[in-house]
């Protein structure tokens, strides 16, 4: 398979963006674990056989976007015991979604076909199973954050490398995408946007824009599954909740194409 499988073109070029002011809404600490080099939500879970269990949140309703559908079947948001997670989880909810949330270690691929979801939100954080990315990822659509892009990219033949441009952390970049790509993540979002980015490592290319790396990228044949190197539901991030929103989107399309109820 070709090493690069998924669309590069979703997105790419960042430019560094001004400072923020300061905001009383203080950024979650980010756990050691993803230090420099931390590739474990990658490379290292390849024998893992679990996703995830045990905190389980359920929401339905509350201020949701007008054309945002309800439907019993859950969105599974699979907890890396990552602190950005419920930042995620409150988008889902001011969405209208119905989703629970399952750490990474106690559930298998094979309960998560059982319940039937109607998409998996990866977070961030280290632990997912590449498992979950070639086992669900072609019948369910699937958005990668962080590690879980990482992951994408890993399962179909890509290869996870040390940023040429070194560590970020809390750093807010524009990022441009081609608008000319729809169903996307980021359907209407300005171009570019400002992305808050927290990582060391990004999916190689064969060749890196003068300016720019990889920060989202779509299967070519599986347009359901898509994800972002940078942090939807960090404070820096100024379109997150509407990039939670395009995912619910991709979702109902998938359901709408296939005849899913």
């Amino acid at each position: 398979m070709n090493p690069i499988a998924y669309a590069a073109r979703v997105v790419a070029r960042i430019q560094p963006a001004a400072s923020l002011a300061a905001t009383p809404r203080s950024e979650p600490r980010r756990p050691s674990s993803l230090r420099v080099g931390a590739l474990s939500g990658c490379t290292t879970v390849q024998q893992q056989k679990f996703v995830a269990k045990s905190a389980i949140s359920v929401v339905d309703g509350g201020d949701a976007f007008v054309g945002v559908k309800q439907n019993t079947r859950p969105i599974i948001v699979i907890d890396n015991y990552d602190s950005f997670t419920y930042n995620l989880c409150q988008y889902l909810g001011e969405v209208g979604a119905n989703f629970e949330v399952y750490r990474n270690d106690e559930i298998t691929v094979e309960e998560i076909k059982k319940i039937s979801p109607r998409g998996i939100l990866i977070s961030p954080g280290p632990g997912i199973s590449l498992q979950t990315v070639t086992e669900l990822g072609p019948s369910i659509p699937l958005f990668g954050v962080f590690m879980g892009l990482q992951c994408i990219g890993e399962a179909f033949g890509g290869k996870v490398v040390r940023s040429p441009y070194g560590v970020v952390h809390g750093k807010g970049s524009l990022v441009h995408y081609d608008e000319k790509l729809d169903g996307t993540l980021f359907s209407g979002l300005p171009n570019p946007f400002q992305a808050g980015r927290y990582h060391s490592l990004v999916i190689e290319k064969d060749s890196f824009p003068h300016d720019g790396l990889i920060m989202a990228a779509r299967h070519r044949k599986y347009r359901h599954i898509q994800g972002v190197q940078f942090h939807p539901e960090s404070i820096i991030t100024t379109e997150g909740r509407l990039m939670v929103k395009n995912f619910i989107k991709i979702i109902e399309g998938y359901e709408a194409l296939n005849g899913i109820p």
